[in-house]
């Protein structure tokens, strides 16, 4: 069977899966038009204030909406995030202070977070560096939540728990919003107290409810990718408990300013068009998840999450076993992608990454990882994360390549 047949065989497989996906979406939407007529979104929110920022109209009704949609008291929406992990990190030095501790409950943290937790590199102003200690609990062999221990972790100065939604450059399933409800009943019988922070990124949509509906008391993540829809030009937000987003918010600007100030740039009608488009841009890169899995599956690959198994956040990983398959890999994707198909991905260091990087990124906002993408660390065993795609029949073109690239196991 060669990949053209391949693929269609998959796609007749999975009409099932998709037909579900759509009826998610449907919930999704609707969730966003009830918060869009809620707050009485109309055209004059699309014009934004210069200088200081103050009074942006639409500025404040997207934080509304926002915090509607994602069931929180609160929300800070702003282009002034550079990135998700600037996002996070604004969370952590608005929450914690010197004395405390910071527990992570799934394993280690994402390659980026780690010096801002001061686990690698110094002298650039870590949690570590203002004497918050960090403490890890560990997943199961199998990739699970370690429940026994969890059940006992929590101290009287843990004052704040990471939750990692996503699977991030790890090999582990990413976390369902039942599994995130669970961590924060167990958080919360041992210490009321705790912050229950969860590092939204690559979750938000996947399901039809958000951490925040479910007891989280703070969540963060990017807008370049699943709330932006693949259209915000670039940002972040904070939601949750409204003293704590404002205390993040603080770390943004300043204390006194907080949540009152950043100019829009007159982004805010992209801002308010991404989070309507988002839970189809969702719903597209969730089909495109589960036509690579299957692939990759039936090739001979190891492949997480299972290629029927439910999303939970829209990353496909693939272990493809060497560099240069890895490498192969991404080549097809940046070959079938509509920016730079001409580039060729070659390794290089990241800010923010321990190991060097190779990724195809061939999108229209450069590092969006709603739209379809493909990276992946240069270390064993050389797995490629697959994220995003606006919809899935481009997934579908792309893999043929990439099938083609790196064959059979």
């Amino acid at each position: 069977m060669n990949s053209t047949e391949q693929l269609r065989e998959a796609e007749q497989s999975l009409l099932q899966i998709f037909s579900g996906i759509d009826a998610q979406v449907k919930q999704n939407l609707k969730r966003v038009l009830d918060a869009f007529r809620h707050h009485r979104v109309g055209a004059h929110h699309f014009t934004g204030v210069t200088g200081y920022g103050h009074d942006d109209l639409g500025r404040e009704t997207l934080d509304k909406v926002f915090a509607l949609v994602m069931g929180a008291g609160s929300a800070v929406v702003r282009v002034q995030f550079v990135s998700g992990t600037h996002a996070i990190a604004c969370a952590l030095y608005g929450v914690l202070r010197p004395g405390d501790e910071m527990l992570a409950v799934a394993g280690a943290p994402y390659d980026t977070l780690e010096e801002v937790i001061g686990i690698r590199g110094t002298g650039q102003g870590s949690l570590s560096e203002f004497n918050i200690s960090y403490r890890q609990l560990d997943m199961t062999p199998d990739g699970a939540i370690d429940w026994q221990t969890l059940s006992t972790a929590v101290k009287e100065k843990t004052r704040l728990v990471l939750i990692q939604r996503s699977c991030g450059y790890s090999w582990r399933p990413s976390l369902s919003i039942s599994e995130i409800e669970k961590i924060i009943q167990l958080v919360k019988q041992q210490n009321p107290n705790t912050v229950c922070f969860v590092d939204n990124c690559y979750g938000e949509f996947i399901e039809t409810q958000e951490p925040t509906h479910v007891g989280a008391d703070l969540i963060a993540g990017s807008l370049i990718k699943n709330p932006g829809g693949t259209i915000v030009n670039a940002g972040g937000y904070i939601a949750g408990r409204s003293d704590l987003v404002e205390a993040a918010a603080c770390r943004l600007t300043a204390p006194g300013i907080g949540s009152y100030g950043g100019a829009t740039f007159d982004q805010n009608r992209v801002l308010f068009q991404g989070l309507f488009l988002a839970p189809q841009m969702v719903g597209e890169a969730m089909k495109g998840t589960h036509l690579t899995g299957y692939i990759f599956d039936k090739l001979g690959y190891p492949v997480n999450p299972a290629p029927l198994a439910p999303r939970r956040d829209v990353i496909q990983a693939i272990k493809l076993g060497s560099a240069e398959k890895l490498i192969a890999f991404c080549k097809a994707i940046q070959q079938n992608s509509p920016i730079g198909s001409y580039l060729d991905p070659v390794p290089d260091e990241m800010p923010g990454y321990e190991s060097q990087v190779v990724m195809a990124g061939g999108t229209f906002i450069e590092g969006s990882t709603s739209e379809f993408s493909a990276d992946g660390p240069l270390r064993e065993p050389y797995v490629v994360y697959c994220q995003g795609g606006t919809h899935w029949t481009h997934v579908a073109i792309a893999l043929e390549a990439a099938m083609e690239a790196v064959g059979y196991v």
